[in-house]
């Protein structure tokens, strides 16, 4: 175990990032000035990372980016899928660079700056992510200090206190507070995003937002439908009074069996309705929970665009977007829930299939933002569903 108190400091290292041990891994700073506690966890992804850094799913954790040229096409104000940054900071290989992008409105590192976000550039990122791979996410500290005056013995006991994200709530801390009309369709280059001009005739779903992409209202939008946004803490009562013909369980942050305190009540009274129901990421586990399956934190978690998954009805495999911590035990599933999916990476539970009511989910983010776009046929599957029943 390292010894904290006795840790040098190189000369010109304005960042770090310090384990519960007492280890600690130096570079250059940029962004807030500060530091943060948090998960550390690794993103594959080569394309993305502002979409990335604002995905609410992350909040609570700290990004370990592999590709190495992260920050090289600055920051504009559509490749945000919420309002400000939900991730607490991100360690990058390379120094962020001025920015080559005609969209660019600002230098990254100034965005995360006035973000209140920290960066640390000039780390061996592959080598931080062979040890996550290793020993598992750890809890860590992000700081940031241009002059370099770190106590790494009271940072590393920061990382030690920090409780973990197993156990906790998020969802309740990054959803909306208020219900709202989407009103977004997806964006085309040069238009920006246009207006959803839907009339009443489109079939209502109802999308509760326990930390949700703003891309997945979009694609939500794009498939057909009419879309109200709840926030997290919607009652059965609050989802009924809006009339929805299908509700959609979104991503979001944390442990699900946290959020599931409050959140599996309404998705077991909804299942009662045969409401038909559609969830990814945290929504996909809420409704494992809600019909007795049981979910487990990973050893290291699915973060990237990149990620191979089997659908189970026909052997095709997706390529999709992921970022989850938490997954539905396989070997818990009642017997009216059905694997639909798998991963290839592990062969964890991708996605399960209702027998007997009107509702599936998936693991990944299929409306892939950023990432491939092979999964947005789930996303007419379920709008094509809801026609098809309001029809007959």
């Amino acid at each position: 175990m390292a010894d904290a108190k006795t840790l040098i400091v190189p000369k010109g290292a304005t960042g770090v990032v310090v384990f519960a041990d007492g280890s600690a891994v130096f570079g250059r700073g940029f962004g807030a000035v500060g530091d943060a506690v948090g998960e550390l966890c690794f993103n594959t992804s080569i394309t993305g990372y502002q979409e990335i850094m604002t995905d609410p799913s992350y909040a609570g954790q700290i990004i370990n980016f592999t590709f190495p040229h992260i920050g090289n096409v600055g920051t504009n104000l559509d490749d945000v899928e919420a309002m400000a940054p939900h991730a607490l900071g991100c360690i990058v290989r390379q120094d962020v660079t001025a920015p080559s992008n005609f969209r660019n409105v600002e230098p990254f590192d100034q965005w995360m700056r006035e973000n209140g976000r920290i960066g640390l550039a000039g780390v061996d990122t592959r080598a931080l992510t062979r040890l996550i791979r290793i020993k598992g996410a750890p809890n860590v500290v992000i700081a940031h200090d241009p002059d370099g005056a770190f106590d790494i013995a009271a940072l590393a006991a920061k990382a030690a206190s920090w409780p973990g994200l197993e156990g906790m709530d998020l969802a309740i801390e990054v959803t909306g507070k208020e219900s709202r009309l989407w009103k977004d369709g997806v964006w085309k280059l040069g238009h920006g995003y246009g207006l959803d001009e839907a009339g009443e005739d489109r079939p209502h779903v109802v999308a509760i937002d326990y930390g949700a992409k703003n891309n997945i209202f979009r694609n939500l939008v794009q498939a057909g439908a009419r879309v109200t946004v709840l926030p997290a803490t919607a009652t059965y009562e609050q989802v009924m009074e809006q009339k929805p013909d299908g509700v959609f369980l979104s991503n979001g942050p944390g442990d699900p069996a946290a959020t599931g305190a409050y959140a599996v009540p309404v998705i077991a009274a909804l299942l009662t309705e045969n409401m038909p129901i559609f969830g990814i990421c945290l929504g996909h586990q809420l409704l494992g929970l809600a019909v007795g399956a049981k979910t487990i934190k990973m050893h290291q978690g699915h973060r990237g665009a990149n990620h191979p998954v089997k659908r189970l009805s026909d052997g095709l495999v997706e390529i999709t977007s992921m970022n989850h911590g938490f997954a539905v035990d396989d070997a818990s599933l009642p017997a009216n829930a059905r694997s639909t999916h798998v991963s290839l990476f592990d062969g964890s539970n991708c996605g399960i299939e209702l027998t007997d009511k009107n509702a599936f989910s998936v693991q990944y983010h299929p409306e892939a933002s950023p990432g491939p776009q092979d999964s947005f046929y789930l996303f007419k599957r379920f709008v094509d569903g809801i026609k098809g029943a309001v029809a007959a």
